[in-house]
């Protein structure tokens, strides 16, 4: 039986709003039970104490637990919620709803397909090292094959929700004699994102080899692929994949880019063109370039001791994209560590044709 995505983009009032996705399963638009991922922005900080992103998954779980009929604990096995804070410049905090669905008609042509998969929790002292490349590589394998996706270049996104370190948690791993990969809880956000990076390139072919050494170090390793983001409130990693499949039935397809850098705007327009038909939905990563430049232009997101440059990162990019699609409700990840290119990222779309 042929399966069929669908994806609902819905505005938030905060963190704490659910009203759009309860109104639209009031409605009928969606059946509770087909929903397999959410993925949305929230307006918090994006950095370590961003709690709006526990709030927002503690949120959406209580209702799909009361619409479903399920404990918690159910809809945390079988719906994967990454929400990714800060929606600075003029980003719209909103939900992503992905469905799958049984098909009524027989597949004519590759169409979307959603995969997800859960790697075990990691211990502290795993956080941004080899275990969690090795987890995330063969979670990643389990997600393709849940979605029925065979060949790795018809994965056009995959989105990870990655764990970090706090105070708390490195403190743990001390108590026990282990020592974490770093003792700055900001900078194991990178870490965490940079191993979960490689784990997906490591899974689809797009390198040999993924040292833990190279992590958050060796910029020419990198998935054109992978979006990460790391949050306090879940300890093992939660995946998404998006691709095409022939098993695949509907309206909907996904096709991806690469940003070269934060200004690179033609990335996007050359999504568009391929694929035509109407933008249901954009995904992108963004960061500060490591080298202090844009095109040979200095940049000052590295140096602001106010403002962290994943914050700077995301207006930005967000900003460029938003000009480009003629819509704000981005989801924009900031944090780009072996996500494309030193400086720029990958772009994904999802259209209606």
């Amino acid at each position: 039986m042929a399966r069929r995505a669908k994806v609902l983009r819905l505005p938030t009032a905060g963190p704490h709003d659910t009203a759009a996705l309860a109104a639209a399963i009031d409605r009928g638009e969606v059946d509770p039970a087909t929903i397999v991922a959410i993925v949305g922005k929230t307006e918090g900080n994006g950095c370590v104490n961003d709690f709006t992103r526990g709030y927002a998954t503690l949120a959406l779980k209580l209702l799909l637990a009361e619409r479903v009929g399920c404990p918690l604990a159910e809809v945390e096995k079988r719906v994967a919620i990454v929400m990714s804070g800060g929606t600075e410049g003029g980003l719209s905090p909103h939900l992503l709803v992905f469905c799958r669905e049984e098909g009524t008609a027989a597949p004519t042509a590759p169409r979307l397909a959603i995969g997800v998969g859960l790697t075990r929790p990691f211990t502290p002292e795993e956080i941004g090292r080899t275990a969690q490349i090795g987890e995330t590589a063969a979670a990643v394998g389990a997600a393709m094959k849940d979605a029925g996706i065979v060949s790795p270049a018809d994965v056009h996104f995959v989105q990870i929700k990655c764990p970090l370190l706090t105070k708390e948690r490195i403190e743990e791993a001390a108590r026990r004699g282990a020592r974490t990969a770093t003792e700055d809880t900001y900078h194991s956000m990178a870490l965490s994102r940079g191993a979960s990076a490689l784990g997906v390139a490591l899974a689809l072919g797009e390198i040999e080899a993924a040292p833990e050494p190279a992590v958050g170090k060796d910029w020419s390793l990198y998935s054109r692929v992978a979006s990460t983001s790391a949050g306090v409130e879940l300890l093992r990693n939660e995946i998404v994949v998006l691709g095409n499949s022939s098993g695949w039935t509907g309206d909907l397809v996904i096709g991806h880019g690469v940003m070269k850098d934060a200004i690179d705007a033609e990335a996007a327009r050359r999504v568009l063109a391929a694929l035509g038909g109407e933008t249901v939905a954009v995904l992108a990563k963004a960061e500060a370039a490591p080298t202090g430049e844009i095109r040979g232009r200095r940049h000052t997101m590295l140096d602001d001791s106010d403002i962290h440059s994943t914050r700077h990162a995301r207006a930005l990019v967000g900003g460029v994209l938003a000009g480009v699609i003629g819509d704000t409700m981005l989801y924009v990840s900031g944090g780009a560590e072996h996500q494309g290119p030193a400086g720029g990222g990958p772009v994904a779309i999802i259209a209606r044709v």
